[in-house]
Order: C-alpha cells, then sequence, then structure tokens
C-alpha cells in the first residue's frame, strides 16, 4: 500500500473514532449511584411541575379523556418523522415504573435514555434540561403516584439520516446547552420564577421560536413565533415585538388561565391543551410567567 494511502486510511479511522468520540451519550448520573437520589421528593411540587411541563399533552393516551392515562402514543408529525411520546405511567413493563430518579434526570437534564442512548429532541430536553434537580425528583415522586398504564406506543417512524440515534449527538454539539440558571439579583423574585418557568419546564420557547433546517431554535429570534410541529400553523411571537405588545400582565394571565384573549377570541389547537395545565398552577405562578413573558424584548415576528 502507497504511504499517501496508508495515511489517508489512518486519518478516516481517527476522524471515525473522534466523531463516534463526540457523538456519546453523556448522562449526568449513574445508575449505579441511584440510591442517594431517591431521598426527599414532594408529589405536591411535582405536580406543579408536570402541569407546566405539559406532560400530560404529549403523553395522553390517545382515544380517553383522562389527562393521567400516561400510555403515550400521541403522533407528533414533524419534517422529520412521526415520533410517538413513550409511555410514562408507573406501569413497570411498559411505562417507567423500574425507573429510577436519575434515569428521569438523565432524560430530560441530559436527553439520555436508561439504555445510555440518546433521545430525540421531539422530547424538549433542551429546554427541560435548565430545570433544577430537585424539581425533576419532585415530578418523579408525582409520576409515581398515577394510574399504571398498559400497551406501548408503536416505534417513531423517520427518514434517513434522521434514523440514526448517534446523530443527536452532533445535534447537542450546536444547539444543547444545558444548566438550571442562577437567579438575575437585579430582577424581582417573580420575575426570576417566571423565567424558570418559562425557560425551563414550560419550554415556551420550543414552540415560539422558528428554527433552522436541522431543527435547532434560531437563538437571535427565541421567541418571535414559530411554526407547529407539523409545519402547517403559525405559532405567535410572544416578545414585545408581536401582537402581545399591546396585552396588559392581567391580559396574559387571564389568556394562560382562562384561553381568552383581550378581543374576547378563544385561544385553541394545541395551546388549548397548555391553558388547561396552567389554569391549574397556582395564581403566584402564572403571575411569575406572565411578568417574565411581558419582559421579553421586542423581536419582530419571525417571516418579517
Amino acid at each position: 500500500m502507497k504511504r499517501w494511502l496508508l495515511l489517508l486510511v489512518l486519518v478516516l479511522i481517527a476522524a471515525a473514532v473522534a466523531a463516534w468520540l463526540v457523538s456519546a451519550p453523556r448522562p449526568l448520573y449513574a445508575r449505579a449511584d441511584w440510591r442517594p437520589y431517591e431521598d426527599g421528593g414532594d408529589p405536591g411540587r411535582g405536580r406543579v411541575m408536570f402541569l407546566a411541563g405539559g406532560c400530560e399533552s404529549c403523553h395522553m393516551t390517545p382515544g380517553q379523556s383522562d389527562p393521567l392515562k400516561l400510555g403515550g402514543g400521541y403522533e407528533l408529525d414533524t419534517p422529520f418523522g412521526s415520533f410517538f411520546p413513550p409511555n410514562i405511567s408507573p406501569d413497570p413493563q411498559d411505562g417507567i415504573g423500574q425507573w429510577k430518579v436519575v434515569d428521569l434526570a438523565n432524560a430530560l437534564l441530559a436527553g439520555v435514555s436508561p439504555e445510555d442512548a440518546h433521545y430525540y429532541p421531539a422530547l424538549p430536553y433542551a429546554s427541560y434540561s435548565h430545570m433544577r434537580f430537585e424539581d425533576v425528583r419532585d415530578l418523579m415522586v408525582y409520576l409515581r403516584t398515577l394510574p399504571p398504564v398498559k400497551g406501548r406506543p408503536p416505534a417513531h417512524r423517520l427518514s434517513f439520516p434522521f434514523d440514526i440515534r448517534r446523530g443527536i449527538g452532533f445535534w447537542k454539539l450546536l444547539y444543547f446547552h444545558p444548566g438550571a440558571p442562577a437567579d438575575d439579583p437585579t430582577q424581582s423574585r417573580e420575575w426570576n420564577r417566571g423565567r424558570y418557568l418559562v425557560e425551563g419546564p414550560g419550554h415556551c420557547a420550543e414552540c415560539h421560536s422558528p428554527r433552522d433546517f436541522l431543527g435547532g431554535i434560531i437563538a437571535s429570534k427565541r421567541f418571535s413565533g414559530g411554526l407547529t410541529a407539523d409545519g402547517r400553523h403559525k405559532v405567535p411571537n410572544i416578545t414585545q415585538g408581536g401582537a402581545l405588545a399591546k396585552w396588559s400582565q392581567s391580559d396574559i394571565e387571564t389568556a394562560l388561565t382562562m384561553g381568552l384573549t383581550p378581543d374576547g377570541d378563544s385561544l385553541g389547537g394545541d395551546m388549548a391543551k397548555v391553558v388547561r395545565n396552567l389554569s391549574q398552577l397556582p395564581k403566584e405562578d402564572v403571575a411569575a410567567i406572565a411578568t417574565y413573558i411581558k419582559s421579553l424584548p421586542a423581536i419582530p415576528s419571525a417571516g418579517k
């Protein structure tokens, strides 16, 4: 073999090894060390995280009306294919009944499964990763109080190359920036709570922001409006550069809890599920969310 050809082969092998290492899943917690993380947890606070996170919106079993039956299977139709959120009920075979707190923490905070594989960002862990571990533990304690549901949803139906999970490791290098934000001492306690709920468990930016061709949020246009997962409908701009510039904080609170706009219109589509959840939050949390949303700097609506 000629020297240059041998060198080329060695370079390609080195590049492949480097790519494999760079794209590896990186859980935050070792499952072998699960015991200390099981201590504590409050189901009442966990329920707040459940509602703020809209867990039932994607994981509720289709074809029935109980939002606490989390058998999964709701189809998320996207440009990359169809995703089917899993069963997250406490069923030990079909759900997450055998999961530990660290398993849920790795899923939400690192986007890594108990099998040490990347989750697709259809699970909005790019936002959930801004949650505090204590809130994830509370959420797990609450999920364990819900009814077990039998059955598993279909496998994702994705086109090549999006069906290669390892590729998500490269996506994370571009778009995944985990870590709970520190409170801003120049802002009020209400504002800081609102930022945490909106940017973390509430994952509002996931729907209200435009995305590039790889499905990553365009950071400079965050919250300026986007498209529904299937790309067929517009999601509004919620910065002060959109219609909400004319809304008061009270108007935002009313919209989030009653689904009514200042003009008397009703919020429909996926937002109806959000309202169903947020209407059950403590009033101070809804006020905090409205405070933060009202403070978002003006950005022209996406596409303008």
